[in-house]
């Protein structure tokens, strides 16, 4: 951004200083018709930023705006203290009041932006950004007619929205502004160490039960082989206890 530094620099330092160049086009301006348009943009690095471009469908247009707050001749509403004064206050800034004489004049053009040129002790000197929708090389998303500059959607912001304050009830801001304010001094709280966490008790494992072998008789059968068995031991004993030498032998057939 070379050359729009350098812009920017000689801008600065001309308003600084109120050199006679500034001064020249100070009054060349404020001998002008109230809302001129102009073939370039007096600050290219403003204009660029708040979305100029040097297209068919862009136009730049100067205006000047009063300074100071305006004089209120005659009372409206009758001779009431609330009434009967002679300077208001407006609403909106000027470079938003600007923007709006700018558009009543160019109906058919949406305000993009607007930024501050120079000032003298009567008036104050904007160029306002319009670009026409209907035009191919204008971006329509970004410049439909939407009113932007009465709705306070421009660089000059919403500042004709009225205070909050102003739609409270006066009974309940007159006891708000009773109250006392009472300082707590801000005291460094020194950290604390967080206890430790105790871990849950565990319960204790269920103890295994033993499964019987898969070869094991159960016990009723067990018994009963051993009744069995008993009666056929008994009689191989008293065969032993008779014969002591074995068994009988046997008897050979005669011939």
């Amino acid at each position: 951004m070379g050359a729009y530094k350098y812009i920017k620099q000689t801008l600065q330092k001309q308003y600084k200083e109120r050199d006679s160049t500034y001064r020249a086009k100070i009054m060349a301006w404020r001998s002008e018709a109230p809302i001129t348009p102009v073939e370039y943009p007096s600050n290219l690095l403003r204009a660029r930023t708040l979305g100029y471009k040097a297209k068919q469908g862009y136009i730049i247009v100067r205006t000047r705006v009063d300074k100071g707050r305006r004089k209120r001749i005659k009372p409206m509403g009758g001779r009431k203290h609330k009434n009967f004064y002679r300077f208001v206050q407006p609403g909106m800034s000027h470079q938003a009041m600007a923007e709006q004489r700018v558009n009543r004049v160019y109906r058919n053009m949406e305000v993009l932006n607007s930024y501050w040129v120079g000032e003298d002790g009567n008036y104050k000197f904007f160029e306002v950004i319009l670009a026409d929708p209907t035009k191919a090389t204008v971006n329509i998303s970004s410049v439909m007619r939407q009113g932007k500059a009465f709705r306070g959607l421009t660089s000059a912001g919403n500042s004709g929205t009225p205070n909050k304050q102003k739609g409270w009830n006066k009974k309940l801001r007159r006891k708000l502004a009773r109250k006392a304010f009472h300082y707590v001094p801000y005291v460094k709280s020194e950290k604390v160490a967080a206890p430790a966490r105790k871990e849950p008790l565990k319960a204790a494992p269920k103890a295994k039960r033993a499964k019987p072998a898969a070869h094991a008789a159960p016990a009723g059968h067990a018994q009963a082989e051993h009744a069995h068995a008993a009666p056929e031991a008994h009689k191989h004993g008293e065969e032993a206890h008779s014969h002591p030498h074995g068994a009988a032998p046997r008897e050979h057939k005669k011939a």
